[in-house]
């Protein structure tokens, strides 16, 4: 039988009085329906507060929410030698560099090949640190976005690190090509976040709901054809949350296939969203700070050697 892996959330202030259901089924992960988490919760998998509640239970600030999810089949993850840059590393922790177009950890259609396959090998007894699946993950990065990632390599690392990604204390900084003609040298964007109604791969911030979401940019870098270099830092952490902003903003990633125009999402200058987690920087279990820069990867700079010498991204 599959080994259970644990997620658990913490309800912020703005997520009070949203039915428990809702609130799941609108994660990321594990990627269930509300159907499908209704049947996890009759089955005993989620509690909240250590105490198993029914799927209308409505969510109180502070609530902790355990699941351990059992998924249907689970891959048997081997160690690869796929090559990982290190970009910091001690006894309880490491930053390492996810490339562009690698999954984080196996999943339906993802049994190998992942992140956590080349961390198993690059790392020791990293197994079932923070679950079966996910051994060492604290946080995600889009398949296609690459950039700074942290990885625990005990249990006491996990959890410390994972309050912190909860509680939104770790500093993130991202850099962003942008296609924006009329976006502010610098500024705020503050709204929801929800799944799209309309296409539920995509996230929305234009549709009520109790989940907020906070990114704020400055531009670094303007170029020809209207495009921007942007740094982003994130006082919310959402799913997709950097490109559902721009992109509602009227000022969409290049490269990116599933927000955007079809220009901007086929441009010859990238083959995927111009997007790079720039920076990385928490508090490390033994009281000290870690603060870990990672550098643009060869297609995120190409790109932008392009634009600095004037080259159209259409």
């Amino acid at each position: 039988m599959n080994q259970p892996t644990t997620f658990r959330f913490l309800v912020e202030p703005d997520e009070e009085g949203t039915r428990l259901d809702v609130y799941l089924a609108d994660q990321n992960d594990p990627p269930l329906s509300r159907s499908q988490v209704r049947r996890r919760l009759d089955a005993g998998e989620i509690t909240v507060n250590d105490a198993q509640v029914k799927s209308g239970y409505t969510l109180r600030e502070d609530d902790m929410i355990r699941w351990d999810f059992s998924p249907p089949s689970v891959p048997t993850l081997e160690a690869q030698k796929i090559p990982v840059d290190v970009l910091y590393e001690d006894a309880s922790l490491a930053v390492v560099q996810k490339p562009a177009g690698m999954v984080v950890h196996p999943s339906p259609g993802h049994s190998d090949g992942t992140l956590v396959n080349a961390l198993l090998y690059q790392f020791d007894d990293l197994a079932g640190i923070g679950g079966e699946l996910r051994p060492g993950i604290v946080h995600r990065l889009d398949k296609d976005t690459s950039g700074a990632l942290a990885v625990t390599k005990s249990d006491q690392a996990h959890r410390f690190l994972a309050e912190q990604f909860g509680k939104h204390t770790v500093s993130r900084s991202y850099h962003a090509l942008v296609v924006g003609p009329r976006l502010e040298d610098q500024g705020v964007f503050d709204t929801f976040h929800a799944r799209n109604p309309n296409n539920r791969k995509r996230f929305s911030g234009l549709h009520e709901s109790k989940r907020r979401a906070i990114t704020h940019y400055r531009v670094l870098e303007r170029f020809d054809w209207d495009v921007c270099l942007v740094e982003c830092r994130l006082q919310t952490g959402r799913t997709h949350q950097i490109r559902m902003h721009f992109f509602e903003a009227n000022a969409p990633l290049l490269g990116d296939s599933l927000y955007g125009t079809a220009l901007t999402q086929a441009t010859p200058l990238i083959g995927r969203q111009a997007l790079h987690a720039r920076s990385l920087g928490f508090d490390h279990p033994d009281g000290s700070r870690v603060e870990c820069e990672s550098p643009y990867p060869a297609d995120f700079q190409d790109a932008l050697e392009a634009l600095r010498a004037g080259k159209s991204w259409r």
